[in-house]
């Protein structure tokens, strides 16, 4: 989709292995911006969830550069329409709640009520702290045989959807062997998983 003869630079980010760092991305975009160039940020997911497109917004703000923002659609949607799992649904759902499994102080945030009864919460950015997510909600009040879902490579060929109960969240990763990209999704909304069971078996017949 890039036109010939503009330069594409990666940053791209891992776990504990960054292209570049956040505050060397500000300075680029602003520096690139300033020197008269036409930049283009490209993020997957929804930039403004969890993807410090409000960070790089505000610097190239400050430096007088303006912002146009496509909005994109956020991983939590895609990840989950993908897996054919509605995140609300009128007999199980009517709350949605996002959070990051990792970050700073994990383990003293106060989660009670985010999940159970008539609410979802989806967790980016979890792979690698499942088990203690798993025992954190269970902690505050969960019960251990909640539906969960892990989904990977949303949207894509290689894409995974593996289901569980709370209580086997860290065995379920750790078994399959996930990686990220990977969402998890919590609650009863994850144990509807009946329609993409049969668009698999479908897909297989053909």
């Amino acid at each position: 989709m890039a036109p010939k003869g503009c330069r594409m630079i990666s940053v791209a980010k891992q776990r504990s292995r960054h292209t570049m760092q956040q505050e060397d991305i500000n300075a680029l975009l602003v520096r690139e911006a300033l020197a008269g160039n036409d930049v283009v940020r490209l993020k997957g997911g929804d930039p403004f969830v969890f993807g410090r497109g409000g960070e790089e917004a505000e610097d190239c703000f400050a430096a007088g550069v303006p912002v146009q923002v496509v909005p994109g659609i956020s991983a939590a949607m895609g990840a989950a329409a993908s897996a054919m799992i509605p995140l609300t649904h009128r007999d199980a759902a009517s709350i949605v709640t996002f959070v990051a499994g990792q970050c700073k102080g994990l383990t003293e945030q106060n989660w009670a009520g985010l999940a159970g009864v008539g609410r979802t919460l989806v967790i980016y950015m979890g792979v690698a702290t499942a088990d203690a997510i798993a025992e954190k909600l269970m902690a505050d009040g969960l019960a251990p045989d909640m539906p969960v879902a892990v989904i990977e490579n949303a949207a894509r060929p290689q894409m995974r959807v593996l289901r569980g109960a709370l209580a086997g969240l860290g065995s379920v990763v750790a078994e399959n062997k996930v990686k990220s990209p990977a969402l998890i999704v919590i609650g009863d909304v994850a144990g509807r998983g009946d329609m993409m069971e049969l668009k698999q078996v479908l897909e297989a017949v053909k």
